[in-house]
């Protein structure tokens, strides 16, 4: 079991108007955090579940129970249902380093993992974000699902989603206001 490292919970940087990136840094090796993206059941247990063929112009379908993955169902803020679907194109696939793909009406999402000694840094980059509104909801939600991740990862008690969320929403808010890029 890893200790969490403060790196593990900064928060993302709006890299222009548009594009987001949130960094972690997981236990490796790299074929272990790539299953976490790649295989749907692991997937399922930080994000979203859905069976993935990994070729570049398939088409796969993100499946999120974000109440399965909080305290209880009592968190989910109004407006979210219980379950979400989005049906999501490979853009690009080069396991176990990189896996893009466009969620429509949502952005271009990339990860990217590079070795880091006996850890694996994951890079992960939204772009196309349009509107506040989509920039604070994607920037929490991504930070949210992540940490998750990393407690799957580092096998440790994962936070609870929907409580996570809105934290972070609301950090994320302040910091837009404040006139900071959302780190």
């Amino acid at each position: 079991m890893t200790t969490p490292t403060p790196f593990n919970d900064t928060h993302g940087t709006l890299l222009d108007e548009a594009t987001l990136r949130i960094q972690r840094r997981l236990p490796g090796p790299i074929e272990r955090v790539w299953n976490y993206l790649a295989d749907s059941e692991l997937r399922r247990q930080w994000l979203a579940s859905g069976t993935m063929t990994p070729q570049v112009g398939a088409s796969f379908e993100l499946v999120w129970r974000n109440d399965e993955l909080s305290a209880s169902p009592d968190e989910r803020p109004e407006g979210f249902g219980a379950e979400s679907r989005a049906t999501c194109r490979i853009l690009e696939i080069d396991p176990p380093r990189r896996l893009r793909y466009l969620w429509p009406d949502v952005g271009d999402v990339s990860f990217e993992l590079e070795p880091a000694g006996s850890d694996v840094l994951l890079t992960l980059t939204h772009r196309q974000l349009a509107g506040e509104r989509l920039i604070l909801n994607v920037s929490a939600g991504w930070h949210a699902h992540l940490a998750l991740l990393v407690a799957r990862a580092q096998g440790t008690r994962a936070p609870s989603l929907w409580s996570t969320w809105k934290r972070l929403r609301a950090e994320y808010e302040e910091r837009l206001a404040a006139g900071a890029t959302p780190r």
